[in-house]
Order: C-alpha cells, then structure tokens, then sequence
C-alpha cells in the first residue's frame, strides 16, 4: 500500500488488502470488514499585506527549501480553517491578522491536500521568525521572489483579484 495510508486496521489491526468497493479501490479489512477512507489533509494559507507590500517568509524546510511563500500550515483538530490561518500568520511572522475574506480554496494533483486561502489585515504584533523560516521579506506584488509552490502565483493573483 502507499504510504498515505494505514497499512493496519486501526480497529483489529490486522493487515488491510486493497479491494474494490464503492467505485473504486480501497483499504479494507478482510478481518472485520472495516473499510478505510483515506480523505485529504486541510492546509490553510493567510496572505497579509503591511504597508502595501506581502509578508513572506523564505522556507528553511523542505517542501520548498530556501524559497518565499505566505504563511500556511495544517489545520488542527477541531480548528476552524479562519482560525487556522491566523494562527499560522501568528506562529510565522509574528503578527496578530484578522481574517477580512476567503481568497480561495485549491487542491493539488494528487488531491492529497485542501487548500484554503484567506486575505487577512495586521491588527498587532512584530515581525519575528519562526523555526520554519530563515528570513522574512515584505515584497511588491511586481517584484516577487522565488516562489516555493507553484500554486502560489496563481493564489496571489486571486487575492489581488480580489476585494478587500
């Protein structure tokens, strides 16, 4: 099996087998039946703005080593998406944002992961990097660095397609 998946029944652990059900091919548990979904991860961008210029931060882990992009990260348990991506705005530059609006919601190829994208506003804070990144940068939307994702200039143009 690919390791996206459980290789074990988390119910009776025993070994799953891929079997066809539902339409297509699944983990399932030839023991006590138990079929595994494998839905995608939910990640959450936030895209901020200070004094006219984005706040990126250049990664200083893979994926995307060495290379800028917005804040971002996983949702947790229990945590709604807009509170997730302040929280990530918060834990990678520092800055206390207020979401103003959903920029969007994207996937990848692999549908492996949601991507939820929200414009927010500072309202507090300092600048200050977190253990993801190695330098942080306010950038003109013209004057861009090297991306990290290949997702992200079609994201910044959205919310620059947007209104506030």
């Amino acid at each position: 099996m690919d390791s996206g998946r459980l290789n074990y029944c988390p119910r009776c652990a025993t070994k799953l087998a891929l079997r066809f059900v539902h339409g297509r091919e699944r983990p399932i548990c030839p023991e006590c039946g138990l079929v595994q979904y494998v839905g995608p991860k939910v990640a959450v961008g936030c895209i901020v703005a200070l004094d006219g210029k984005l706040i990126l931060n250049r990664r200083a882990i893979e994926p995307g080593f060495g290379r800028w992009t917005f804040p971002s990260g996983y949702v947790d348990l229990g945590e709604e998406a807009h509170v997730a991506a302040a929280r990530e705005a918060m834990e990678e530059t520092g800055m206390d944002v207020e979401i103003r609006r959903l920029v969007g919601v994207y996937g990848n190829d692999d549908r492996s992961i949601v991507f939820i994208v929200y414009a927010g506003s500072v309202v507090g804070g300092e600048l200050t990097l977190s253990e993801e990144s190695d330098q942080l940068g306010l950038f003109a939307l013209h004057e861009l660095p090297e991306l990290a994702f290949e997702h992200d200039r079609t994201i910044l143009a959205d919310w620059a397609s947007g209104e506030p």
